[in-house]
């Protein structure tokens, strides 16, 4: 009796490449990591190639609102964040990412709204960046803020630990100057107590009765954050960073404008300052009407914008 082996080969290594795939898969995954602190832990997922040597880390911070790891919220999910990370990965740079503080994996016991300050939020970015200083394997840290977490990497970028930092989509003015601007185009009956409101919170006292059309936006729960959030100045603290910083602004972005980018770069004239064309505020190629901008918001699967990846990589590896 002949045998033929040959099918029984191609089988093997159909199986060995499930194998490998399955290992790549799970490598891409990234492993989960937590940062304790006093108040809670803070979960997240450090993603590192297996390349040999050492390797630069990039540390993300999400932006503003219940904003998880990957760049989602419960009334969005874009995974920009996440896309974010892998895009580094393919490219030899590890990443760590994490779900806020009371946000997805990070809910801690006891977690209100009211207690919550901007500060803590730059002590978390801390922590996460005192985390990876104790891993021998990367040879650099370098932090990546976007919108919201552009303002927080800026202060934690000033530790001497941090060799660079970037700006994706940030604001040039401190919130409540934004704020103003946005409330500009309101109604009278809308803008006067707004600006009121505003005014009381500038000098740190805060609001009780607040309009019900206006109570989103300023509900007393919120407002205590909101003036720890005032007293931090995108242009001040990005001009205290004496190393190399790269400025990202997309011309479709329907939150921060052009404007933001040119404050920030002002601030800091030794920064680089890149302008994506059709890149939107989650970092993907989007048209510059609300509608059709606000519908890649919802779309996960919308890959990022390819010049933004490869300008990254290229400013994180100089």
């Amino acid at each position: 009796m002949i045998i033929n082996f040959k099918p029984m080969k191609y089988f093997v290594i159909f199986l060995f490449w499930i194998f490998l795939s399955a290992q790549s898969l799970m490598a891409q995954q990234g492993e989960n990591v937590t940062l304790h602190t006093p108040t809670g832990n803070i979960q997240g997922t450090l993603l590192i190639p297996h390349v040999k040597g050492k390797i630069p880390v990039a540390l993300l911070i999400p932006g503003s609102g219940p904003t998880d790891r990957n760049g989602n919220n419960p009334m969005m999910k874009n995974n920009a964040l996440k896309m974010l990370a892998e895009a580094l990965y393919q490219n030899g740079i590890a990443s760590l990412r994490y779900d806020k503080r009371g946000i997805g994996a990070s809910k801690v016991p006891g977690f209100s709204e009211s207690n919550i300050r901007f500060g803590q939020y730059i002590a978390d970015a801390r922590g996460w960046g005192d985390f990876l200083k104790q891993n021998k394997k990367f040879s650099s840290i370098v932090v990546i803020g976007h919108s919201q977490g552009s303002l927080i990497g800026m202060v934690v970028a000033q530790d001497k630990a941090v060799s660079r930092f970037v700006s994706l989509e940030g604001a040039g003015d401190p919130i409540n100057v934004v704020l103003r601007r946005q409330l500009q185009s309101q109604p009278e009956q809308v803008k006067k107590p707004a600006f009121a409101i505003l005014d009381s919170l500038e000098a740190g006292k805060q609001v009780k009765n607040v309009p019900a059309w206006l109570y989103t936006l300023f509900r007393p729960s919120i407002q205590p954050y909101m003036i720890s959030w005032f007293q931090y100045h995108p242009q001040k603290e990005i001009a205290k960073l004496h190393k190399p910083v790269l400025i990202v602004q997309g011309t479709t972005d329907i939150q921060v404008s052009l404007s933001d980018a040119g404050k920030l770069k002002k601030a800091d004239p030794s920064s680089q300052l890149l302008i994506i064309s059709g890149m939107n505020h989650i970092l993907k190629d989007a048209p510059a009407d609300r509608q059709g901008n606000i519908k890649t918001y919802n779309e996960p699967d919308l890959p990022l914008n390819k010049k933004l990846v490869t300008e990254l990589v290229k400013f994180i590896k100089e």
